[in-house]
């Protein structure tokens, strides 16, 4: 089978990550950064020394530091660069497509000061290409070192979200498909909110219950928000909801974990955030959250009390307090999917 070239821009850990497991494929694929020494560097000692440390990349693997270049031609462009930075990386590429090359994007995040989704912007500024978001419970240090893993891909076009799954699918990655992108990408955002609080919770050490309760109704929230905003609950129920809010609320690997972990042990915002040394979405995330549950007048008590943390309006112990001290009620007064 011929494969399509696959044009991976972003050349952190996840971009990394995707485009090792495609070039292993059999996927022609280059990848592209915008630090041609940091991807020389790359080139030179097959490994992405900063974010994968002692992870081999395939010898397959192409690296072109110069953007047109690397999507000249390509069937797919791959999206993996922060939340904030999506929007100028889509003009960026717009004027340097083929006619027939489709998107994707395996960014996790809102557009920042808007709230907007980010297929709401591929809409906008790539209209009538094939487009697919990435997504589901998946560290990119796993999935470049070919531990067992599972993503799923989501496309309002049937056919490219298949045959996308397919250029994923490997020994030890299984790769879904659907078409719920409204519904995968707010798992996909909304889970980076809610590992902050389990992050903030272990960092207290305040046990495994509170743990499992705070996933639970953290979980609650992801629903009712989603069904506010028309997406399906089996997607939030599925590997791009419950399953990357499981494995970011509990594995520390999570940028957003450890943020949460070093805000519960006392350490400042800022500080934290630089010890991490890569971007830590949930940051921006929440102001976007806070705005879409306000928007549909819906009561988020954990997502807004990391909110609360993240801006200094509270400490972790009083946000805790907060919570705690909200009223007793039925766990599900108005229905699954009510205000509660």
């Amino acid at each position: 089978m011929t494969h399509p070239t696959l044009a991976v821009l972003g050349a952190g850990s996840w971009g990394t990550a995707l485009a090792a497991l495609t070039a292993r494929n059999g996927v022609p694929t280059r990848l592209w950064g915008r630090d041609p020494d940091a991807l020389a560097a790359m080139a030179a000692a097959r490994c992405n020394q900063r974010y994968l440390p002692g992870i081999e990349l395939p010898a397959a693997l192409a690296y072109e530091p110069d953007l047109a270049s690397a999507v000249r031609g390509a069937g797919i462009v791959l999206l993996v660069v922060p939340s904030h930075a999506f929007a100028a990386m889509l003009d960026d590429v717009a004027p340097l497509l083929d006619d027939g090359t489709a998107i994707a994007w395996a960014t996790k995040g809102f557009e920042p000061g808007t709230g907007r989704f980010l297929h709401e912007l591929v809409t906008r500024r790539l209209p009538g290409r094939p487009a697919a978001v990435i997504t589901g419970p998946s560290f990119a240090k796993e999935v470049a070192a070919g531990l067992p893993s599972a993503v799923t891909v989501h496309s309002e076009d049937d056919a490219y979200a298949q045959r996308l799954a397919g250029l994923l699918h490997a020994p030890n990655l299984r790769a879904y498909s659907g078409r719920d992108m409204l519904g995968a990408e707010l798992g996909g955002a909304m889970k980076n909110v809610l590992a902050v609080a389990t992050g903030i919770a272990d960092g207290m050490e305040l046990g495994l219950n509170a743990r499992a309760g705070l996933i639970t109704r953290g979980m609650n929230e992801m629903l009712r928000l989603g069904v506010a905003l028309g997406a399906r609950p089996e997607t939030l129920i599925g590997l791009s909801g419950l399953g990357d809010l499981v494995l970011t609320c509990t594995g520390d690997l999570s940028r957003n974990r450890r943020l949460g972990l070093a805000l519960g042990k006392g350490v400042a915002i800022d500080e934290a955030v630089r010890q991490i040394g890569q971007v830590v979405e949930s940051v921006l995330t929440a102001d976007e959250v806070a705005r879409l549950a306000d928007q549909h007048a819906l009561d988020l008590p954990i997502s807004a009390g990391v909110r609360a943390v993240l801006h200094g309006e509270v400490t972790p112990a009083e946000g805790l307090k907060m919570l705690m001290a909200r009223e007793q009620k039925p766990e599900y007064p108005h229905g699954l999917f009510g205000n509660s």
